[in-house]
C-alpha cells in the first residue's frame, strides 16, 4: 500500500471525558442554567445564603451562583468577614509559601495570551538537569521546601524522561514537589509520582468550550476535553495535591467561568476525597507578542469572587500568586488565601543565577520571601514553608 494512502493520525486522544471522572461531573453541570441564576438573584436569596447553617454552604452549586450575583456585590463587607472567619476556623491563621521553577519557556503551542506561545519571537532557554538542581538549592536557601516546576509545552524538549530526571534530582532537596507543565496520560503522571512529585496543577483556562477553541490555535492543548480530566489522571496516577484554576479575563464572562471552577473543584472533592484540592485565582497580565488582557476583571470582581469561594467551598485551598500587586496580596489573605507564591520568577532560571531568558508574564509583588513571610506574621498569621514530607 503507498504510503500517500495510509491514513495519518495525528493525535489519538479521545476528544471526549471520560464517565465517572470530575471533568465528566462538570460537563454534565448546567453552567448556563447556573450563570442564568447568578443573574436573577435578588437581595433576598443573597440574604438566605449568608445565613444559612455553616456545614450547609458546600452543598449547593446554586447558593455558589447567588454569592457571584451583582446583587451580591452589594454586601461585599459580610462576604469578606464569613470568608474571613471560615478560613480561620478550617485553615487557622497560617499561609503556606512555594515558589516556581520555570525549567523551559519553549513551547509548540500557539495560544494568544501566552508569553511563551510558539508564535512569539522570544529568548528561549530549557534548563539542564544540573542547572534545576542548582536553582532548588538557591530557593531552599531561601526557605523554600515547596516548588512548583513550570515549563512549556514542548514534548520533544520538555520530554517525559526530561521531567521525571528533573523531579528524581530536586526530590532529595526538596520534600514537595508540584508539576504544572504539559498534560500527560496517566502513566506518565505515576513515573512522576515514583520520582518524588506529590502534586499536579493544571489551569483549564477558560470552561467555556467557544473562547478555549479561539484562544488555542494550535498544538495538542487545543484538546479540551483531554485537559479537562487531566486532573483525574493525575489524582488516579497517585498526585495527593491537584490545583485547578481560570485565567480570568479570558472568557467575557467572568461569573460563568467562576461557576465552572467552582463546579471542578467540587467535583474533584467529591470523586478524589484524598486529594487536597486547590483553586487559583490568576487573573491574566500584559505578556510578550504584546497581549493585553480584553476583559480585566476589576478589584471589587475579584475580592467578591474569592469570598464566594472560601464560603462556598470551605474546605479547598486557595491559592494567590505573585500577578497580584503587594497591597492587594496583603489584604485578600485575611480573606481566604491559604497559599501564596513569593518571590516569584516567570523564566527559566533567575534565582541561582540571572537569566536572559523571556518570563511567561509579567509579575506585580517583587518582594522576597522575607519580606512576604515578614508581613504575614505582622498580620498575625504563621507562614508555612514546609508541611508534608515524603516518607
Amino acid at each position: 500500500m503507498a504510503l500517500g494512502s495510509v491514513p495519518l493520525v495525528l493525535d489519538s486522544r479521545p476528544d471526549t471525558v471520560p464517565p465517572g471522572t470530575a471533568a465528566a461531573d462538570v460537563v454534565g453541570t448546567d453552567i448556563s442554567g447556573l450563570r442564568r441564576q447568578a443573574g436573577a438573584a435578588g437581595p433576598s436569596d443573597v440574604e438566605r445564603v449568608l445565613g444559612a447553617r455553616v456545614d450547609s454552604r458546600a452543598a449547593a452549586l446554586a447558593d455558589f451562583a447567588v454569592l457571584l450575583s451583582p446583587a451580591a456585590a452589594g454586601r461585599l463587607e459580610d462576604l469578606a468577614q464569613l470568608a474571613h472567619a471560615t478560613t480561620i476556623r478550617r485553615f487557622g491563621p497560617t499561609v503556606r509559601l512555594y515558589a516556581p521553577l520555570y525549567l523551559s519557556n519553549e513551547c509548540v503551542s500557539v495560544c494568544t495570551y501566552c508569553g511563551f506561545s510558539a508564535g512569539n519571537t522570544i529568548r528561549r532557554r530549557t534548563l539542564s538537569v544540573d542547572e534545576v538542581v542548582a536553582e532548588g538549592a538557591a530557593l531552599r536557601l531561601q526557605g523554600f521546601r515547596h516548588l512548583l516546576l513550570v515549563a512549556g509545552e514542548h514534548a520533544r524538549i520538555v520530554s517525559k524522561n526530561y521531567l521525571v530526571e528533573c523531579v528524581q534530582a530536586l526530590s532529595p532537596l526538596v520534600p514537595q514537589l508540584s508539576a504544572e507543565v504539559q498534560v500527560w496520560d496517566t502513566e506518565t503522571y505515576r513515573r512522576l509520582v515514583g520520582a518524588g512529585c506529590d502534586g499536579l496543577t493544571v489551569f483549564q483556562e477558560t470552561y467555556d468550550p467557544s473562547t478555549y477553541a479561539a484562544v488555542h490555535l494550535k498544538g495538542k492543548k487545543r484538546n479540551y476535553a483531554w485537559r479537562l480530566a487531566a486532573p483525574d489522571r493525575g489524582a488516579e496516577a497517585g498526585m495527593r495535591r491537584l490545583g485547578i484554576g481560570a485565567l480570568l479575563g479570558l472568557h467575557g464572562d467572568w461569573r460563568a467561568d467562576a461557576i465552572a471552577l467552582g463546579a471542578h473543584a467540587r467535583a474533584l472533592m467529591k470523586r478524589w476525597w484524598r486529594c487536597e484540592v486547590t483553586i487559583a485565582l490568576p487573573r491574566l497580565r500584559p505578556a510578550a507578542g504584546g497581549y493585553q488582557p480584553a476583559d480585566p476583571i476589576s478589584d471589587s470582581e475579584f475580592v467578591q469572587l474569592l469570598c464566594a469561594l472560601r464560603i462556598a467551598l470551605p474546605d479547598v485551598g486557595i491559592n494567590l500568586s505573585t500577578r497580584e500587586p503587594p497591597d492587594l496580596r496583603d489584604a485578600l489573605v485575611r480573606l481566604g488565601v491559604t497559599t501564596m507564591s513569593a518571590g516569584s520568577h516567570t523564566e527559566p532560571g533567575g534565582y541561582a543565577s540571572a537569566s536572559d531568558a523571556e518570563p511567561q508574564f509579567e509579575i506585580a509583588d517583587t518582594r522576597s520571601p522575607d519580606q512576604i513571610a515578614s508581613v504575614l506574621r505582622t498580620a498575625g498569621y504563621d507562614p508555612v514553608w514546609k508541611d508534608w514530607q515524603r516518607s
